[in-house]
Parts: structure tokens; C-alpha cells; sequence
């Protein structure tokens, strides 16, 4: 929406919430500004009957209650008014708990995309006599933010539905490829953030991670260019991609090392020469080759034989760059 239209039509809501009676569509093009000015014409009055007619119908379409009738039986035309009641927010009342739930939400958001959006809420929150004390209430610390790079550019192209470009990297591939897709929503899942959309040269939904996302996406073309599906539920989407076959990894541990894998590993007890063998379970098999690779000379795959050579790769590689450094 332009700005002027924008300014035009808070300016409109004010003035018919300022008034219990019915305003005439004449009054309203003498008031408030924006509207084409009445200089006898004919061509000024098409002009401004057009644009008053976009005006109610868009006031309409967001949910302003917008009435048109007559103040009184010798009124010879009708009016236009906002009923106030329906207008206006019932009182706010929230729970101590419910309170710290908004403050807790208020620092997730930290990216400067939703940072506007969540003080935003917490203004009219306050102003509404609800104090939200961000600092305290749940003792803990949300461990998801927005710091994804990619954020920021998909939550846009997602809210104004524009195609979005992007270079993307699946973790087993050598380098990123080109994707153009119709970005239906950034939803967070199991502590990662993912892009839901229609990926327009597969012809089929698609999930992203955007952790896999290289560079920085780009919008193109006009807003509102598609729909996502009515039932869409992005959490459910995000599921059912991510929940591939599982995966059997075995592997040695020199004893008292890798204590975070062995949080989720089972023990198989020791090894001829001492180790700890260990078996761990997943979905993400290239994720955990990271994970292996991190551990360095501690742990050693012994099964099977692709997940070995995926850490012997991360490794091989951090040593050419130790070597170039």
C-alpha cells in the first residue's frame, strides 16, 4: 500500500471515530485530507467517488467496522460512521504467568525484522495497563533466535508473497545450487530454523534449512503473487521432511571423552584396545559427521563405512586449511 493511501486511510478512521453521528460522503472529501478536492468538475468528482469506494472497501476488508446510514429522518443522503464498540479492544487482562509467556516471546525475537513488531506489541500492551517484565517471571533463557542470516529476507519474501532466489547447499553435495521457490513461512523446529515453500523448478514443496542457505536470498517479482495452501501447518511440514530413515552409527570413544554424544548414544561396552564403543542413532546422518568431526582423535566411526568416510572428508579438509594458515 502506498504511503499517501496509508496516511489517507488512518486519517478517514479517525475522523469517523470522532463522531456518533453519520458523515456524508461530502463532508469527509471537505475534511479529511487525501481526497480530491471539489473544484466543479466533473472529472474531480469521479476522481474522488473511486477512490472513497477503494477506501470503505479496503476498511472493510481489514475488519473496521464501517456503518452507512442517517443521522436523522431529514438527512437526504447517507452517512458513514465507525462503530466504536466493535472498533475498540476489550479490556486486556493477563495472568502473571501469561505475562511472563509475552516477555519471554519479546526475547526471542531479535532480529531487527521482528524487533519493531515485538516492542510494537508490548506499547499497546502497556498502554493498555498490562506490564510485561521481560527480565524476569520464567526462569529461562529461549535458546532460538533469528541469527540466521537468511532470516531475515525469507520472513520478508514469505510475509509479502514474493519468489524468492537462493543459493543452497544439501549437505551432501559438493557445492550450493540454485533454488527459486514461493516462500510459504520460517517456522522453528527442534531448534532450527526452516523455509517452507514451492520450489518452482521441482514443481513440488520443499523444506530448507536456512543454517543450508549460502549467501543472501533475494525477493523478485510483485507482492501477493501466490497462496500458500489454506491448511497449510508449516510445523507439520517441516516433521514429516525431517523425518527420514534412521540411521545406525557405531563408534569408538576414548573413555572419558565425548561426553555430548554420549548423552544420546548407547553403550556397547569396551573395545579390545580400551575404547568405549558407542552406538547413536539419527535422521541427520551429515549433521553427525560434523558432530564426529568436532571430537577430532577421540572417536573413530567404525560403521558404517560412508559415515567413516564423511568425517575422514571434514577432516582431511580442516587440515589443508590449518596447513594454508
Amino acid at each position: 500500500m502506498a504511503a499517501k493511501r496509508a496516511e489517507r486511510l488512518v486519517n478517514l478512521v479517525i475522523a469517523l471515530l470522532g463522531t456518533r453521528q453519520y458523515v456524508s460522503a461530502a463532508k469527509i472529501r471537505a475534511t479529511v485530507p487525501g481526497y480530491e478536492p471539489d473544484d466543479g468538475t466533473e472529472r474531480a468528482d469521479e476522481a474522488f467517488k473511486r477512490m472513497f469506494e477503494r477506501d470503505k472497501a479496503e476498511l472493510r476488508e481489514i475488519g473496521v467496522p464501517l456503518e452507512t446510514g442517517r443521522t436523522s429522518v431529514f438527512d437526504t443522503e447517507d452517512g458513514y460512521r465507525i462503530a466504536r464498540a466493535e472498533y475498540e479492544l476489550p479490556e486486556i487482562t493477563l495472568t502473571g504467568e501469561e505475562a511472563a509467556a509475552v516477555g519471554l516471546a519479546l526475547r526471542l525475537w531479535q532480529s531487527a525484522q521482528l524487533a519493531g513488531a515485538a516492542q510494537s506489541a508490548l506499547v499497546k500492551l502497556r498502554a493498555a495497563g498490562v506490564e510485561v517484565d521481560q527480565s524476569r517471571g520464567i526462569p529461562i533463557q529461549p535458546r532460538l533466535d533469528a541469527g540466521e542470516p537468511a532470516f531475515e529476507p525469507c520472513y520478508a519474501a514469505a510475509r509479502d508473497r514474493r519468489v524468492l532466489t537462493f543459493d543452497y547447499r544439501r549437505p551432501d553435495a559438493d557445492k550450493a545450487s540454485r533454488r527459486r521457490v514461493q516462500p510459504w513461512g520460517v517456522v522453528a523446529w527442534h531448534g532450527r530454523w526452516y523455509l517452507v515453500g514451492h520450489d518452482l523448478e521441482r514443481a513440488a514443496p520443499r523444506v530448507f534449512r536456512l543454517s543450508r542457505v549460502t549467501g543472501t536470498p533475494k525477493a523478485s517479482g510483485p507482492a501477493g503473487a501466490f497462496e500458500p495452501p489454506a491448511d497449510l501447518d508449516l510445523a507439520a511440514v517441516v516433521a514429516g521432511q525431517e523425518a527420514r530413515e534412521e540411521h545406525l552409527v557405531i563408534v569408538r570413544a576414548r573413555p572419558g571423552t565425548a561426553i555430548g554424544l554420549r548423552r544420546h548414544a548407547e553403550p556397547l561396552g569396551s573395545a579390545e584396545d580400551g575404547d568405549d564403543r558407542l552406538q547413536v542413532r539419527t535422521t541427520e546422518p551429515w549433521s553427525l559427521a560434523d558432530q564426529l568431526a568436532a571430537y577430532g582423535p577421540d572417536v573413530l566411526v567404525e560403521a558404517p563405512q560412508r559415515m567413516r568416510e564423511a568425517v575422514v572428508e571434514r577432516l582431511t579438509r580442516l587440515a589443508a586449511l590449518d596447513g594454508r594458515a
